[in-house]
């Protein structure tokens, strides 16, 4: 399995993107209301929060499939891998926008976590890009 991966470094870096994905998930579907409470954001966002912890949860049981269940492994799933690098890369992006505007979605309960952790995601998701190439852009 660590030859699926290039080595056990790409397999920690794969377990720890999608873990925090899992973290995220499970934050978001069922402790929302902790979730939303901590960020100042308000019951109404719960379904919001809810449709986006959706959103990993495809990407966690995806990769788990890609991972460890498929045939095939890690080939030519290059269209998940960057479609992960792509959502990844725009949170960052759009959460250092919204920290500079200011004006909506920031409160005194906002933290900088929204900036981190998609930076990290996105730092985390080139790296499984470059390291794996050799088996998605088959």
């Amino acid at each position: 399995m660590i030859a699926k991966f290039n080595g056990i470094i790409y397999l920690i870096i794969f377990l720890v993107h999608f873990a925090a994905y899992a973290f995220y998930a499970f934050r978001c579907l069922f402790s929302t209301k902790k979730f939303v409470d901590q960020y100042g954001m308000g019951d109404g966002a719960a379904i919001m929060t809810r449709f986006f912890g959706s959103i990993f949860v495809g990407s966690v049981l995806m990769a788990v499939y890609v991972g460890f269940v498929r045939p095939g492994g890690l080939e030519n799933t290059w269209a998940f891998f960057n479609l992960i690098f792509l959502q990844n890369a725009a949170s960052f992006v759009f959460a250092i926008w919204s920290h500079k505007k200011g004006n909506l979605g920031t409160n005194e309960k906002t933290s900088i976590e929204g900036i981190i952790a998609p930076g990290v995601l996105t730092l985390l998701s080139a790296i499984l890009c470059y390291g794996l190439s050799d088996k998605i852009y088959i």
